[in-house]
């Protein structure tokens, strides 16, 4: 049984976690925010991490990038719940295959752990995140051996529906690879639940 919240930001949906999932209150966390390393706007980072404290999670900070293997390894196995932030998704699937962190993330997830995916934390669970190179900027991106991704869903994020300043790259994903890709749009305000009994949108 896999059990997923995806969302494009975690602060203004945090509200709707409590429904989906029992006995939040002192679930351990593995926050994970590289993807916001080469980012210049992180203020989601922090509201995200304010919003599963407000929910009475217990947060482990997890830089992967920074973290010895081990130590990941350790930390994500002794969590209930998995939470990977927002930023650049090329950077971040990198980040996750250098280390071999996607395996093991994947591995979790097909093992029931619930999975938070924040924006590029919900876009690279799908098969393949090529479709975000119309929203985020992969030049910076050297190491990254494919665009396959986790592939624990059978369909695409696409987060920040109609919201500043993504209106236009959600517009173009959608017109581009509306037909190739199983496509799911989330505004800011709207969320995705994925678990045995399918997917829901939570608004």
């Amino acid at each position: 049984m896999i059990q997923l919240f995806l969302c494009s930001s975690f602060a203004d949906v945090a509200k709707f976690l409590p429904n989906c999932v029992k006995n939040l209150q002192g679930m351990k966390v593995a926050f994970i925010p590289t993807a916001a390393e080469i980012e210049k706007v992180t203020f989601y980072v922090e509201k995200g991490w304010e919003a599963l404290e407000n929910l009475g999670m217990q947060i482990t900070e997890l830089n992967i990038s920074t973290t010895e293997a081990s130590k990941v390894k350790d930390t994500i196995e002794n969590v209930d719940c998995i939470y990977v932030s927002g930023g650049n998704t090329f950077y971040l699937l990198q980040e996750l295959e250098k280390t071999g962190t996607d395996e093991l993330i994947k591995q979790h997830i097909l093992a029931g752990k619930l999975y938070i995916g924040e924006s590029a934390g919900a876009m690279i669970t799908a098969p393949n995140i090529e479709y975000a190179c119309l929203m985020d900027d992969s030049n910076e991106v050297k190491e990254l051996s494919s665009f396959a991704a986790l592939n624990v869903v059978d369909f695409s994020t696409v987060p920040h529906l109609g919201c500043f300043p993504f209106e236009k790259a959600t517009k173009e994903i959608i017109l581009r690879y509306g037909e190739s890709l199983t496509l799911k749009a989330i505004s800011n305000t709207q969320a995705l639940r994925v678990d045995e009994e399918g997917v829901k949108t939570l608004e």
